[in-house]
């Protein structure tokens, strides 16, 4: 029935500082730039490699986030990666701060988080 997923959501609070953050330092593909006067909301459509797309949203004074990262809903996006240590090191060379790696007890796996500019957790997970 279902293939893949789509695309994620996400809505910010600086929607420049976001669109920096997610295109300039992240590296992902502007597909699609909008602004919806009659909300006075920006949508802009990103791409990942493997065509998986985020939809980065602006709306005026959207509520915080009750707690980080386990407040109901979205916990978190995970981001495949090659190299997580690799990965970890560019973006900590971005001024971003990384989490120290951890290795998921039931695949073996190595994961990191870091968080984009409203506090979203984003997990970086190797292949």
């Amino acid at each position: 029935m279902f293939e893949r997923i789509h695309h994620v959501a996400i809505i910010c609070s600086d929607y420049q500082k976001s669109k920096h953050f997610y295109t300039q330092v992240l590296g992902f593909k502007i597909i699609a730039e909008n602004f919806r006067a009659e909300r006075n909301s920006y949508k802009l459509d990103l791409a990942l490699p493997d065509g998986s797309q985020i939809e980065l949203f602006s709306f005026p004074n959207p509520p915080a986030r009750p707690s980080s990262p386990e407040a109901q809903g979205l916990r978190h996006l995970a981001l495949q990666v090659k190299d997580v240590e690799k990965t970890k090191t560019e973006l900590e060379d971005k001024g971003l701060e990384v989490e120290p790696i951890r290795i998921d007890e039931f695949t073996g796996k190595s994961f990191t988080f870091f968080k984009d500019p409203d506090g979203l957790p984003l997990e970086i997970y190797g292949q």
